[in-house]
């Protein structure tokens, strides 16, 4: 986001953190929907989020447009947080619609940490970009742009409902609309790292040839939080095609230590003699 969406994004967090600090979680919860709603309004309606977004309106006019539009379709949090968005500025309509979809989610890991819940949820949205990842067919079902939304939707409850936590179902959900303009697998991973950084914790993922036992869990965790000032999540994928060794993951750094690798390395030397 450019400043001065950073700008209103940071007004209607403060806004949404003053609500959740005493309201029930499945109040928040429902307030999160609410706004989740609004931003799926604004992903189909380009006209209102031009309208939305436009500087030569006043903040009131375009709030006012909103509440006119939304009052008694989503609950009042809702409105109020939405309606907060769009009295400030934005940089651009696309980045208002970012906004609300971040906020959205914001409020939805709020429920979840107020339950205490985030951990799980964190680790359940990673074990299902797994699943989806190791199925290939299940991937290319949840990804079809043809297929409907809800209908995909619908598949993503059935496969999850009973079994993960609400807010991890409701989160797939916004994977599959593409949170952020991402793919369906880009988002999964976005809303990991969102989690974590929540509890304050940075993500590490790692691959390696054969599952790491608890201890070497732990022990790589507490070494890369030394290395980066932050309790660590270490998300493990096991790729036997690698052969040894392991590769970690964290924010944009790549540390590659596997076989795999340095036999690459080797054959490339070797063609350019």
């Amino acid at each position: 986001m450019q400043a001065a969406s950073r700008e209103s994004y940071k007004a209607a967090v403060e806004r949404l953190e003053a609500y959740t600090r005493g309201a029930q979680p499945q109040a928040i919860a429902a307030t999160a929907d609410g706004v989740l709603s609004v931003a799926d309004l604004l992903r189909r309606e380009v006209r209102l989020r031009r309208a939305l977004s436009d500087p030569a309106r006043s903040g009131t006019d375009r709030a006012g447009l909103l509440g006119t539009m939304l009052r008694g379709k989503v609950d009042e949090q809702a409105l109020d947080l939405s309606s907060t968005l769009v009295a400030n500025r934005w940089s651009a309509p696309s980045e208002l619609l970012d906004g609300a979809e971040r906020l959205g989610v914001e409020a939805l890991l709020a429920s979840a940490d107020a339950t205490g819940d985030l951990g799980e949820v964190e680790d359940e949205l990673f074990r299902f970009g797994q699943l989806v990842a190791g199925q290939p067919q299940l991937a290319t079902v949840l990804t079809d742009p043809i297929a409907p939304l809800a209908q995909r939707a619908g598949l993503v409850r059935e496969l999850l409902e009973g079994k993960a936590h609400p807010v991890t179902v409701r989160l797939v959900e916004v994977a599959l609309s593409g949170f952020g303009g991402r793919s369906f697998s880009g988002a999964l991973t976005r809303l990991v790292e969102l989690t974590a950084d929540r509890r304050d914790r940075q993500v590490a993922y790692v691959t390696v040839a054969a599952p790491l036992d608890d201890a070497e869990e732990q022990r790589l965790g507490a070494r890369l939080a030394e290395l980066y000032g932050r309790q660590v999540d270490v998300k493990q994928t096991v790729d036997p095609d690698i052969l040894g060794g392991m590769s970690v993951r964290v924010g944009s750094d790549l540390y590659d230590g596997t076989i795999l690798r340095r036999l690459k390395e080797t054959r490339n030397a070797f063609a350019k003699r």
